[in-house]
Parts: structure tokens; C-alpha cells; sequence
């Protein structure tokens, strides 16, 4: 499993990656190996308003479809559209397939470095 140290995790093994006053937000390689081969992935539109700790898209696999809940509270800037093309990228590089771009951030759910993190999906397995 892959942890990357300049990431935030969430308890629902979503990630985030703050970008100046925005922030991209994806699964993590734990949530797509545990979900197994992720065949479509229901994203938001540009514009949509996000809440910290509510679903914002879900993801279709093999086994079933899960709700991708959102770190933070704010507006969605842009929507990664390969995803839905190619929905194999989130197995394949769950780090660099993000869905969204988040702006005008208001609040966010409670975050956990890469390490407490690990230590959490660890618990989970």
C-alpha cells in the first residue's frame, strides 16, 4: 500500500491535496484495492457545492457501489472528466486520478497525516 506523506487522509479513505486556496480530492490506494476493479464513477458538475462528510460522487466496481464523500465543504472548480472515460485509472494510479477540484474551502472534516492514516486502514483490513 502507498501512504503519501504530502497527502491528508480522511476515515472514509478518501484523500486530499491542498493547492493554495483550493484542494484536489481523490480515493485512497487502500479504498480502490479493497473495492477491487473499478468499472464507472459518478462525478459532480462545475459549480456543484460540496459538504465536508457528505457523498459527492460514487464509484461502481465489481462487488459494489460506494459513496466518495467529500473532505471539505466548498465548490467544485473542475471535475476530472478522464475518470469517466477511464474509470481503471483509480486502480491503477489512485494517487494521481483525482475527481475533483474544490474551491472557496469553508470547513473540512477531521484529517489524518499519511502515518496515522496507514495505522487506521491497518485497523480496517
Amino acid at each position: 500500500m502507498n501512504f503519501p506523506k504530502e497527502l491528508k487522509y480522511t476515515r472514509t479513505h478518501e484523500w486530499i491535496r491542498f493547492d493554495g486556496d483550493s484542494a484536489y480530492i481523490g480515493i485512497t490506494d487502500f479504498a480502490q484495492d479493497q473495492l477491487g476493479d473499478l468499472v464507472f464513477v459518478n462525478l459532480p458538475e462545475e459549480g456543484d457545492d460540496v459538504l465536508a462528510g457528505e457523498p459527492f460522487a460514487d464509484v461502481e466496481s465489481v462487488k459494489a457501489v460506494s459513496d466518495v464523500n467529500s473532505p471539505v465543504t466548498g465548490v467544485v472548480e473542475e471535475v476530472n472528466e478522464d475518470l469517466a472515460d477511464a474509470p481503471e485509472k483509480m486502480n491503477e494510479d489512485p494517487y494521481e486520478a483525482w475527481f475533483v477540484k474544490v474551491g472557496e474551502i469553508s470547513a473540512q472534516v477531521e484529517l489524518l497525516d499519511a502515518e496515522e492514516y496507514e495505522a487506521f486502514a491497518e485497523s480496517e483490513a
